[in-house]
C-alpha cells in the first residue's frame, strides 16, 4: 500500500476546483487521514500508475493496495502465485488465463516496492484457521483425506 511520503519531504501548494476539494476532504474523512496526507497518497498512486503498466490502486479490507488492472488480484497475490510456482511467470499466466505481461507487471511493481509486497505476504503467511473463524463465523475446515 502506498504510504504518505515521509521525510525528507517538500511542501507543494496546489489549487483545486471546489468540487475536487470537497471530494478530497470526504475521502480523507472516510479513511481517517488528513487532507494533506490524502493528497500525498493520491499523488504517489498517480505517479506509480504512470510508471507501472497495468497497475491500479483500490480500497480493500486491509487498506489501499496495488492491483493488476482488469482483475481482482492484488500485486502481492500474484507474487504469492509466483512463489508457489517457482517464479515461473509463464506458468502463473497460464494458471490465471492471463497474458504473461500482466504477471510481469506485478513482478515489476513488486521489485520496485519489495517492502510493500513482503509485508502483505508476511501477513498472509501469519493467518491461522482461528483467525479466519473470527472473521468468517460459518467457516468449516475441509479435509481432502483419502480413505481406503
Amino acid at each position: 500500500m502506498p504510504r504518505a511520503v515521509s521525510a525528507p519531504s517538500t511542501v507543494i501548494s496546489l489549487r483545486l476546483p471546489a468540487a475536487s476539494s470537497e471530494r478530497l476532504k470526504r475521502m480523507a474523512l472516510r479513511h481517517g487521514w488528513t487532507t494533506s496526507d490524502t493528497s500525498a497518497r493520491l499523488v504517489e498512486e498517480g505517479l506509480r500508475r504512470a510508471e507501472f503498466a497495468l497497475v491500479d490502486f483500490r480500497d480493500s479490507p486491509v487498506g489501499r493496495q496495488a492491483y493488476i488492472q482488469g482483475s481482482t488480484l492484488a500485486v502481492w497475490e500474484v507474487m504469492l502465485l509466483l512463489r508457489s510456482n517457482g517464479g515461473d511467470a509463464k506458468a502463473v499466466a497460464a494458471q490465471l488465463e492471463w497474458p504473461e505481461a500482466k504477471v510481469r507487471a506485478a513482478l515489476n511493481y513488486a521489485e520496485a516496492f519489495p517492502e510493500e509486497c513482503e509485508t502483505a505476504l508476511a501477513e498472509y503467511d501469519s493467518i491461522t484457521f482461528t483467525d479466519l473463524k473470527r472473521l468468517l463465523p460459518n467457516i468449516e475446515r475441509f479435509s481432502a483425506g483419502l480413505e481406503d
